[in-house]
């Protein structure tokens, strides 16, 4: 949850705001996969809608996560968990998210707060298993998209590795992508819609086809936002890697080396928020 701001952009024009692709997952499901692959290759981000996760689910997510972060802040400092969950609170910028933040950090298969009086990690527990089958069926679409014969190539990953993130914020502004160097546009917010980000690593999985884009958020000085983002992480020794059947003849050899989650981990920890990692891992001797 973001609470101040004095956002500065990378480039100091005004940019129009970008709306992403908004793919409704109760079309027919051909198009469906086309507009996803499409969004992937061209955004690295979309918008989805009719995306099954009910409303009553969403609207207690978002009450009981206003009502945490209005607390005391003697209050959210109790929330101390094992690293890296728990709650906290810092001023971040320039290159990635920019003003005061405000986060809680939760662990999905234990989605729970010290002092719990309020069913706050029921109505977790609910809202992440709920958007787990979203996240499972928007990775099967992408397979299917893709032509790769094996669906189930991304949503075996589902519980390890850190594919995509499906996100949901209120109704004020915050997300910015860069899709040019330099320039960051603000996204309009659908409090309807769940927004999708492909991430590093879908990068890596589709052989560079798919697009990791640069994104952050900055702060309103008026009104709080509030978004709630769902990802899971691998075990250190996980193998990114493309699978044999993204290498085609566009792509005849893997773009990106093959690494351990742990190695893109201490990478992260090395650079500034919102910095760039992948093209550390990417093979020298290839070019897109």
């Amino acid at each position: 949850m973001v609470v101040v701001a004095s956002p500065n952009s990378m480039i100091g024009e005004k940019i129009l705001p970008i709306d992403l692709p908004m793919i409704d997952l109760s079309a027919e499901r051909s198009m469906v996969m086309k507009r996803i692959v499409k969004a992937c290759e061209e955004y690295g981000f979309f918008n989805v809608i009719n995306h099954g996760v009910p409303y009553d689910i969403i609207s207690k997510m978002e009450e009981v996560g206003f009502d945490f972060f209005a607390k005391p802040m003697e209050q959210k400092k109790l929330v101390a968990l094992d690293k890296p969950f728990g709650y906290g609170c810092k001023n971040i910028g320039f290159n990635g998210d920019m003003g005061e933040v405000e986060y809680l950090l939760l662990n999905a298969n234990v989605p729970s707060i010290p002092n719990d009086s309020s069913n706050f990690s029921s109505i977790v527990r609910a809202y992440t298993e709920a958007v787990k089958e979203l996240a499972c069926e928007i990775l099967v679409l992408m397979a299917e998209g893709l032509g790769v014969p094996n669906t189930s190539i991304f949503t075996t990953f589902i519980t390890q590795l850190d594919n995509d993130s499906i996100l949901r914020s209120n109704a004020v502004p915050g997300l910015q992508i860069s899709l040019q160097h330099g320039v960051w546009n603000p996204v309009v917010p659908d409090p309807s819609a769940f927004c999708v980000n492909v991430g590093d690593l879908l990068q890596v999985m589709t052989n560079g086809r798919f697009v990791s884009v640069r994104h952050r958020a900055v702060t309103n000085s008026y009104k709080c936002r509030m978004s709630v983002a769902y990802f899971v992480a691998p075990p250190l020794d996980a193998c990114i890697v493309a699978p044999s059947v993204m290498v085609t003849p566009n792509r005849p050899s893997l773009l990106f080396k093959p690494f351990t989650w742990e190695e893109y981990k201490k990478v992260t920890y090395s650079l500034r928020l919102g910095d760039t990692r992948i093209h550390l891992f990417r093979n020298c001797t290839q070019l897109e």
